[in-house]
């Protein structure tokens, strides 16, 4: 997929494909972009695969934006505790951030064992705050 234009409004974030395809993510749907400044939400950078928002830590793959929308365990986690950093989670795993990003949105399925390692890694991070 070729992105033509990307933009910004008030309430999303906006692309078109080559071929004329439109297409929106809410920042309703993600907390980071939710809260973040109109300054900190144009501050972005794209490529092949999507955007980032290095200020603010977010990451959306083009193929989310034409994915249907459902949930899944990691993107009720991620969405109810915004505090939990997805790209850290992915640097502690060894993992690309991109790649945990399809598993939070859905646009790709971790296998059993992926998830319960993804799982158990957030676990670790809960004890180590609770350790403090």
């Amino acid at each position: 997929m070729t992105i033509e234009k990307i933009w910004i409004t008030d309430t999303a974030v906006w692309i078109r494909t080559v071929d004329g395809r439109e297409a929106c993510e809410k920042f309703s749907d993600y907390p980071r972009l939710k809260y973040a400044t109109p300054e900190q939400r144009n501050n972005y950078t794209a490529d092949a695969f999507g955007i980032h928002w290095e200020e603010i830590d977010e990451d959306l793959s083009f193929e989310g934006f034409f994915s249907p929308k459902s949930t899944n365990v990691l993107y009720e986690l991620f969405m109810a505790h915004p505090e939990i950093n997805a790209s850290a989670v992915a640097r502690r795993l060894g993992m690309a951030q991109s790649l945990l990003a399809q598993y939070i949105n859905g646009t790709k399925r971790p296998s059993d064992e992926r998830l319960e390692c993804i799982k158990a890694e957030i676990r670790l991070i809960g004890s180590e705050l609770l350790a403090v």
